[in-house]
């Protein structure tokens, strides 16, 4: 990074975290699980459950359609951040790196550590990618504040974490309440500390990152890290300053996405059966994002499909006895949809941003 200078070892280091061969890994142990789930609860009787009509071919359509407001929203909300100075390739190739590197790392890991590597390469500096990455996060996390309280007024409790179908299936299903108060305490938490920094003391984050790099092992970084501490206040001043404007673009951007993000799973659905929950199902999702980030594999690979399949099973109007493989069905087309198409073209522009934005400058300077 240009104010963090990298070392040669470092920048291998990155190169090596971002190979496409990553996407390995978490393709593997997806489709060993699927396989796995399939030969366990799928057979011709489930299969005779599933009807594909025109009518599957528009919800699936929608599906797909919903991925693309997701990925413009996110896009959108990239450009307002960063007042612009990104086009809509550049927030396109992020957006689709910052997707890949989700795919590829355990869910507790992600890819927002990257991301401020992505920014500052497409020509961000790195207190201001920083600023943009810790806004982009307050965001997210606030959409998630705000709108499980919401929906759990809304869709009721009971409804929301206690399925009516053979129970919840397995032992983390049943502490789902448990599951879910920690989570959104850790979350909540985390939107006062990020807002904290933003908007009222800046300089208290400058604080902490120069307290880090005082550590022995990152001490060779600490005029840089200062340095970095004062692009991150200038950045947090401008944003704590932005119009009203600015903030509710990149607000309505954010509740755009999230929410198209997760009604895919309700168009899916829709595509093979006469659902009457979305709300409950929407309301679901929210709870399954909190179980995802306790997922220790890449990109929540088998851990999702198993998940999600047990707990929509209760709102697929289906044989009793065949809707386990039935929402698991459901489940695999959902990570079909909203998950592989990000390993793919991830895996298509990585090699090639990596050789303009690492190899090519590192060559240019032997």
């Amino acid at each position: 990074m240009a104010t963090l200078k990298m070392t040669d070892d470092r920048q291998k280091n990155i190169i090596n975290q971002l190979h496409p061969r990553k996407i390995i890994l978490p393709v593997v142990i997806g489709l060993i699980v699927v396989l796995w789930l399939l030969v366990k609860d799928v057979n011709i009787n489930v299969l005779k459950e599933i009807v594909f009509s025109w009518k599957s071919v528009f919800w699936l359509f929608v599906a797909l359609l919903l991925i693309i407001i997701r990925t413009f929203g996110y896009m959108a909300r990239l450009r307002v951040l960063t007042g612009n100075d990104l086009s809509w390739i550049q927030s396109f190739r992020i957006i689709m790196l910052w997707e890949f590197t989700s795919a590829i790392t355990p869910s507790t890991v992600g890819g927002t550590g990257f991301a401020i590597i992505f920014l500052h390469k497409e020509g961000i500096n790195v207190g201001r990618s920083t600023a943009v990455v810790l806004a982009t996060s307050f965001l997210d996390e606030l959409y998630f504040v705000i709108m499980l309280p919401l929906l759990l007024l809304l869709v009721g409790g009971r409804s929301l974490f206690i399925t009516s179908l053979h129970g919840t299936g397995i032992a983390l299903l049943n502490n789902l309440v448990l599951v879910a108060i920690i989570g959104y305490t850790i979350i909540f938490l985390w939107v006062v500390l990020v807002g904290y920094g933003l908007f009222i003391n800046p300089a208290g984050i400058k604080n902490l990152i120069i307290t880090i790099f005082r550590l022995p092992f990152l001490k060779r970084w600490k005029d840089s890290a200062i340095k970095a501490g004062n692009d991150l206040i200038d950045s947090s001043n401008e944003l704590r300053h932005e119009s009203f404007s600015f903030w509710f673009k990149a607000t309505v951007s954010t509740f755009l996405t999230w929410t198209s993000r997760y009604w895919v799973v309700n168009a899916i659905l829709l595509a093979f059966f006469t659902i009457k929950d979305h709300l409950l199902i929407f309301a679901r999702q929210l709870v399954l994002w909190i179980m995802m980030i306790i997922s220790p594999t890449p990109g929540g690979s088998g851990f999702a499909e198993i998940i999600l399949g047990r707990y929509i099973s209760d709102l697929i109007p289906a044989d009793p006895v065949h809707v386990g493989g039935v929402a698991l069905a459901m489940a695999l087309i959902w990570r079909m949809i909203s998950y592989y198409p990000f390993l793919i073209a991830g895996a298509i522009i990585v090699p090639g941003w990596i050789d303009r934005k690492f190899v090519e400058p590192f060559t240019k300077k032997q």
